[in-house]
């Protein structure tokens, strides 16, 4: 009984020290800045153009909501938390943060009163903000921002998960403090592609894979050859964009350039969580800043181990359809679902309906952003580039082996070449849709 009594007493004692030394590795991470008081237009206006780059609204603004009011659900492996009031509401936002609570919390992940925030915030990637750029952010939240009281919502995580004290030696793990550093031999544009690739952009949150605790497994690609080599998400996939086939190998700067700046080519579409980046974020940054990280990334080499060249294969399919003999089941739901927008061709119409021929999102390794576009639908972005947006309905009221067949046969006919997908999985991204948390809280 009294060793029983002891060890119970030393796990107690441990617990306390760990929790204690929680707030002193928090308080290390925190910088001391001069604070700031007094605004000037410019920077007001250069902090709308970085809160733009930096994707603050689609995360903080639940829609047709208020403004950076907050209430939106990241998804995580293990629950839900909600973005945070960040409108200058003393009461319920950030009204009451100075210039170095603001600083602490976009760069080092640390809030007000101290707590390590949860990643979900990308600190991991604003930490390599310059100096200047926070100050104009903070002049924009502060001055422009209007004052909106909404209170925060509380996490869906587990209890165990929710308290603070642990996210801190996640930090301390994973979310070092750091500078931003050119790639090497870069020239002034492609430098400045990769700060905005690499920081405000945090392209990384999505398109790096994550490790065993949720942590990007690289910032950059001099942290290892995992830098942007595509993840899953929220159940769609983040494409790799690197080099390889089934990356970026195939697109020009030119390509990428008129997509994030509109999120369609004259074959492919921004879906998911992509569209909003697009129409939320993107499409108001400058050309030159488009065209920079568009110039970064084609600098970006294949993932090892990749290939350079996707697999591919003669077309059969387009005159299977025309001509009426293709009778199996993947082709008579592709005739009765899919054809009138996508063509028999599989090519689409330009800059209306994408195609799924020769597109890398739909011959990708994983499956499951088709699988879920099949189920939840999706929408382009509504951008001042193109007259019109577009929307593809849902189809979740087909069975999970129909949609496993059409998926399948979408992604291996005309010149597409990918592994098959199971009933199985289709049923799984089924309960994964049907089991997330709420969107969003309204008001």
């Amino acid at each position: 009984m009294r060793k029983f009594v002891v060890f119970i007493s030393t796990i107690v004692i441990v617990g306390i020290l760990f929790y204690a030394a929680s707030f002193l590795l928090t308080s290390l991470r925190k910088d001391s800045v001069k604070d700031i008081t007094n605004f000037s237009e410019e920077q007001i206006k250069r902090g709308e153009y970085i809160a733009k780059s930096s994707d603050c609204y689609a995360c903080h603004t639940v829609p047709g909501s208020k403004e950076f009011a907050g209430g939106l659900a990241m998804q995580t492996p293990v629950g839900a938390i909600y973005s945070t009031n960040i409108t200058p509401d003393k009461e319920t936002g950030i009204g009451s943060y100075t210039y170095e609570d603001f600083y602490n919390a976009v760069k080092n992940g640390v809030g007000k009163h101290g707590q390590a925030l949860y990643p979900a915030m990308p600190y991991p990637s604003y930490t390599i903000l310059k100096d200047e750029d926070v100050e104009a952010l903070y002049a924009y939240f502060m001055k422009a921002v209007k004052h909106e009281s909404k209170k925060n919502q509380d996490s869906t995580l587990p209890f165990w998960m929710s308290t603070r004290w642990p996210v801190a030696y996640w930090q301390a793990l994973f979310a070092p403090k750091r500078d931003f550093v050119p790639p090497q031999n870069a020239d002034e544009i492609i430098a400045r592609g990769a700060y905005l690739v690499e920081g405000s952009g945090h392209c990384g949150a999505c398109h790096t894979p994550r490790g065993f605790a949720y942590q990007e497994n690289a910032y950059s690609l001099a942290d290892g050859d995992e830098y942007l080599s595509g993840a899953v998400v929220d159940g769609w996939r983040a494409k790799s964009l690197r080099g390889e086939g089934n990356g970026l190998g195939e697109w020009s700067a030119d390509d990428l350039h008129t997509f994030l700046k509109s999120g369609r080519t004259d074959s492919n579409f921004a879906f998911g969580a992509m569209s909003d980046v697009v129409q939320h974020s993107l499409q108001f940054m400058t050309d030159e800043d488009l065209k920079a990280m568009a110039m970064y990334l084609k600098t970006l080499p294949p993932t090892k181990g990749r290939a350079e060249k996707r697999e591919t294969k003669a077309d059969k399919t387009t005159n299977a359809l025309l001509s009426g003999t293709d009778l199996s089941r993947g082709g008579l739901l592709y005739m009765e679902f899919c054809m009138t927008c996508h063509r028999a061709d599989g090519d689409g119409v330009k800059r209306i309906f994408p195609a799924l021929n020769n597109n890398t999102a739909v011959v990708a390794t994983n499956p499951e952003s088709v699988i879920q576009l099949m189920l939840e639908g999706s929408h382009s972005a509504h951008t001042k580039h193109d007259v019109m947006s577009f929307a593809m309905p849902k189809f979740d009221y087909l069975s999970d082996a129909d949609i496993a067949i059409l998926v399948n046969y979408i992604r291996n006919s005309w010149t597409n070449v990918a592994p098959k997908t199971s009933t199985e999985k289709v049923s799984e991204m089924r309960a994964f849709i049907k089991n997330k948390a709420p969107h969003y809280v309204g008001e």
